[in-house]
């Protein structure tokens, strides 16, 4: 179970870092120093987050994406249960978590090293998605082609917006992106 105490000490552990990243660069920056700026040990540091990396780039809402997913009417095909799910999920996004955001996908973009672990958070987001797109009854390849799809245009888009202007929303970009595999007439 998730505590009030560790999602304070979660953002702690997250607002620490990110300082620290932009002020420093991500490559120069040790889990002593963000333990320290964070007033934690290194010890509760791994606890929260099992690498330095996974600062930037664990998602905490895969469960949910995929939830969004799966609530989707299912006579839809799923790369459009995929799409809809996605767009579903971008309306819990708060403008807090938004500006977080912006600055770990900025940091993600202009470090090279991190593009390796961007990668396996993309694939457990996939995973998340194609085990409730198959317990719901979808073929599994055909869950992990939409899966697949779907969260490459979001990549796409979350790799724009992190260097982009800052009037434009996650939001906006993610749902740009999508709108590229809607159905022809579609256009949410």
């Amino acid at each position: 179970m998730v505590t009030s105490r560790t999602l304070r000490t979660r953002a702690r552990i997250l607002a620490a870092a990110l300082d620290l990243f932009e002020r420093q660069g991500y490559d120069a920056t040790t889990v002593n120093q963000i333990a320290d700026a964070a007033g934690i040990t290194s010890m509760t540091f791994f606890r929260h987050f099992p690498t330095k990396d996974a600062v930037l780039v664990a998602d905490p809402y895969d469960p949910l994406i995929a939830e969004a997913v799966v609530a989707q009417p299912a006579q839809l095909p799923p790369l459009e249960r995929t799409r809809l799910g996605l767009l579903a999920a971008l309306g819990d996004i708060t403008p807090v978590e938004d500006a977080t955001a912006r600055r770990r996908v900025a940091l993600v973009a202009q470090t090279p090293s991190l593009r390796a672990a961007m990668a396996v958070g993309i694939d457990a987001t996939q995973e998340a998605i194609v085990e409730r797109l198959a317990g719901d009854g979808v073929d599994r390849l055909d869950a992990a082609v939409a899966a697949s799809a779907c969260l490459a245009a979001t990549t796409a888009a979350l790799l724009a917006w992190g260097s982009g202007p800052d009037d434009v929303t996650l939001a906006d970009l993610v749902r740009r992106a999508l709108t590229q595999l809607a159905p022809s007439g579609t256009t949410s």
